[in-house]
């Protein structure tokens, strides 16, 4: 759908000039292409350009006028953002407290800057509120950085509460971010950042001497750095180092956490032994991501008792969801308490999503596919077509800016009801958005329409080659709408590309086994190419794994 080069009209071409000017920096460059906008359908995206390149010097006024004369849209929401994010990081409280209520969607760096605006007048809703960001793992915003430092200054937060975190820092590889948590603790209960560094190089010199290193607090933490490192590469070998007598110097508490993150390692290894490693774990507060796994492990040895435990540890709105509610469900039913596990199953069976479907598989109930609603009137695929949001990303998607279009889509659907999501879904689908009518479809609530959610684009192709490669041509349906979403010139960040998102060289490896003529890697993209060499890949695959179509998936 992207338009070429000769067919895009003058102000096409100046509002993508614009663009490259925005991404440069070059505010004269905007200036001159900025003129000839006047009267696109996206001259408020170069309006934006422009402001968003002298955001710090603007006058407010001049801001504020952009955003009420954009109300509502996906730009003033990310003008707004941006302009947040420099009132916090100016620290101009004022402005900040009159234009943060207006902000739809929480964005952390503003989030935290609230914080800051709000400490210490209202230190405990602080408190409250910085706390998923210091459980996280990854660095604090610049708002929650400032807050954390004076919170440790004032003991709202303790030497626990940054042990904690630089354990968390540690197992998630974030070891510069754990050199700085490392750095607040008292001496004698935290390794030096060379101590740190060292343990990452070498976790096994460490460990050969971690009796004596076991001795001190701080050196027990070391040796847990030791083993988080040993452990994302080998955690058999972890295990045999800390199994010992090293776990005897460490307090109870500790020796929990230790197994629990190595129980964890294995867990993603698919090690069997790791369901014991978390029993040694005994109570230790596992985090959702631990109990996810631990219930993994266990479900890959049908070990009903270890999958409950484990659901039913989470907190309710993770073991709330439908993959928790159905292995709950069955974990109960396997354990002789039928009548319970069947209600849990009841509670999802029949929605339409995978473990819906296999719920109501559990239950012997027939597959059905929910009434098709009535297809969208001319009046609600005009008002669609109407609608500023989905015209701008309409255009978007014609100029090939495909990631400016999807977020724009997004933002304008954000609020439609059912009928006007299947009249959006309907305006994608007419435009060859397959990505778009395929996701707007599946946020309908009561009214839905299947043949939108699992659309049959290129299925001449599909079928054809399928046939050729003796395949389900409903299965390869389904992988290539979950692989691209029937987007042709699809391309991942690792570089798979096309319909069933080949890499490179196994594009190369199939075309060389069936002597295609003619290949060449630009050809990828190309529908028919793409799937002859898919679908030949898929049957390769599919006969190595003894026909099991869910793993050669």
């Amino acid at each position: 759908p992207a338009a070429s080069e000769a067919g895009r009209s003058s102000g096409d071409k100046a509002l993508l000039a614009a663009r490259d000017a925005f991404f440069a920096g070059d505010r004269a460059k905007l200036a001159r292409h900025a003129e000839k906008t006047k009267g696109h359908v996206l001259e408020s995206y170069v309006r934006f350009w422009q402001l968003r390149l002298r955001l710090e010097e603007a006058a407010p006024g001049e801001v504020r006028e952009f955003l009420d004369r954009n109300a509502g849209t996906l730009l003033a929401e990310q003008l707004r953002r941006d302009w947040l994010r420099m009132l916090g990081k100016t620290k101009q409280w004022e402005l900040f407290r009159q234009e943060y209520p207006a902000l739809v969607r929480e964005d952390s760096d503003v989030a935290c800057y609230s914080l800051q605006e709000r400490w210490p007048a209202e230190r405990d809703s602080v408190l409250a509120g910085i706390r998923p960001f210091w459980r996280a793992p990854r660095p604090l915003p610049e708002g929650c950085a400032s807050v954390a430092d004076a919170m440790l200054d004032s003991g709202d937060l303790t030497p626990r509460d940054l042990r904690e975190r630089f354990r968390l820092l540690v197992r998630a590889n974030l070891l510069t971010e754990a050199d700085r948590i490392a750095a607040r603790l008292p001496a004698d209960q935290a390794p030096r950042a060379s101590q740190i560094d060292r343990a990452a190089k070498n976790p096994a010199g460490v460990l050969a001497r971690s009796e004596a290193e076991a001795k001190t607090a701080a050196g027990r933490e070391l040796v847990i750095v030791a083993l988080a490192r040993l452990a994302q590469s080998d955690p058999q070998i972890a295990v045999s180092s800390w199994s010992g007598r090293l776990q005897e110097q460490f307090p109870p508490e500790d020796r929990q956490y230790v197994w629990a993150m190595l129980a964890n390692r294995g867990a993603h290894r698919h090690l069997p032994e790791a369901v014991d490693w978390y029993r040694e774990a005994g109570e230790a507060a596992l985090s959702e991501e631990q109990l996810a796994w631990r219930a993994r492990i266990a479900l890959r040895q049908k070990n009903w008792r270890e999958v409950r435990a484990s659901i039913e540890r989470m907190a309710p709105p993770v073991c709330n969801e439908p993959t928790w509610i159905y292995w709950l469900g069955r974990s109960l039913c396997a354990l002789g308490e039928k009548e319970e596990g069947q209600q849990l199953l009841g509670r999802i069976a029949g929605e339409h999503h995978f473990y819906g479907q296999l719920a109501a598989e559990e239950l012997k109930m027939p597959f059905t596919i929910p009434p098709k609603a009535p297809p969208p009137t001319k009046a609600e695929l005009a008002e669609a077509a109407a609608r500023g949001g989905l015209k701008r990303a309409l255009t978007l998607y014609r100029l090939g800016l495909r990631s400016e279009a999807t977020v724009e889509w997004i933002w304008t659907i954000r609020t439609l009801d059912d009928r006007a999501l299947l009249a959006a879904a309907e305006l994608a689908r007419l435009n060859g958005m397959w990505d778009r009518a395929i996701n707007t479809a599946d946020k309908t609530v009561a009214l839905h329409d299947f043949t939108m959610r699992y659309p049959a684009p290129y299925g001449d192709v599909l079928a054809e080659q399928s046939r050729v490669r003796n395949l389900d041509a409903p299965w390869v349906l389904g992988l290539v709408r979950q692989e691209s979403r029937f987007i042709a010139d699809a391309k991942s960040p690792v570089g798979a590309k096309g319909l069933m998102q080949l890499l490179p060289s196994t594009a190369r490896w199939v075309a060389r086994k069936i002597g295609m003529k003619g290949f060449h890697p630009s050809r990828v993209s190309q529908p028919r190419v793409n799937v002859a060499l898919g679908t030949f890949y898929l049957r390769h695959v599919l006969g190595g794994l003894d026909g099991s179509p869910v793993l050669a998936a």
